[in-house]
């Protein structure tokens, strides 16, 4: 295990390397530019002195600069839209909020989506089966920014239960989480379906029911955690889906998360915002899968991940 783990980290700066470059040439070629526009352009010595600030005066300046004043010092640089702001200050910032409102949405999809999924293959063929699979397909096919339109008019516009902007109280938060959880709990359920109605046949579980064991501990304590590995190796997956699907959603409820600052940094060209923001987005990315392949181990010791 301890081989595995450390091959990975020794991985982790090579793929680093590889989206950074990736992320520069998509940002460095799109149209447009942060200093000026067409409506109002800005005086050439003025935009000629920012470019030199920000070293982006030529394309090869500014690749090497900042790698180099990453490795060095731990600083993205300042920003070219936020005046007065560094790319350091908008990450300690913003980070924890998105990171917050992710774990809420994949911890709301893990345990409704498990549940669901649970009791979808207990009453196989009943009518909750029949709905879950029917929500399973709503939550797949609609867009978390649809959903999220769909809960402000219903649940805040309609009902006035929650409101639909802001960050800071729970009820602030119950909206925006469950619009990111919708599309991973609609996979894990059909996953957790699957995977028990695979285990709920095996040998075992006859075996703990012809002793007189419960329902309750058949199901939940034997059944159910052999279920899980399925869903355990999804949840890297599905943590992707979660932080990148609230890049809309914090926009949408004007949270300020990261995933704003992202999108205001995409329509403002802020090159070292987006840079910044992809970087520490894929390598907690890169931890939280490092994190499920180990947790997928210690669920099943029978597993090898170095293989």
């Amino acid at each position: 295990m301890t081989r595995f783990i450390v091959g990975r980290l020794l991985q982790i700066p090579l793929i680093l390397a590889v989206i950074y470059l990736i992320t520069f040439l998509l940002a460095w070629v799109a149209p447009g530019t942060p200093f000026g526009n067409d409506e109002k352009p800005m005086d050439p010595l003025v935009k000629a002195e920012l470019l030199t600030r920000f070293h982006a005066d030529h394309w090869y300046a500014f690749l090497g600069y900042y790698p180099q004043r990453l490795l060095l010092h731990g600083d993205f640089g300042p920003t070219m839209s936020y005046q007065g702001w560094s790319v350091n200050d908008v990450m300690r910032a913003a980070l924890p909020v998105s990171i917050s409102l992710g774990l809420l949405g994949l911890t709301i999809a893990f345990i409704g989506g498990s549940a669901i999924g649970v009791l979808a293959a207990v009453r196989r063929g009943g009518v909750f089966d029949w709905l879950s699979l029917a929500a399973a397909l709503v939550g797949i096919s609609v867009p978390g920014f649809v959903a999220a339109g769909v809960l402000i008019v219903v649940f805040s516009d309609t009902l006035h239960w929650f409101p639909s902007a802001g960050w800071g109280s729970l009820r602030q938060m119950v909206l925006p989480g469950v619009a990111i959880s919708l599309l991973p709990l609609a996979y894990i359920a059909r996953l957790t379906r699957a995977a028990m109605l695979d285990v709920l046949g095996s040998d075992y579980v006859r075996t703990a029911r012809a002793k007189g064991l419960g329902a309750y501990h058949v199901i939940w304590r034997h059944a159910f955690r052999n279920a899980l590995l399925p869903v355990f190796s999804y949840l890297g997956p599905a943590a992707a889906g979660a932080m990148t699907g609230s890049f809309v959603v914090e926009y949408i409820f004007n949270i300020p998360g990261l995933g704003q600052h992202f999108v205001r940094g995409v329509q403002n060209r802020d090159q070292t915002l987006i840079l910044g923001t992809v970087m520490v987005y894929s390598a907690l990315l890169m931890g939280l899968n490092l994190l499920v392949d180990v947790g997928y181990a210690l669920v099943d010791p029978r597993i090898d991940v170095t293989a």
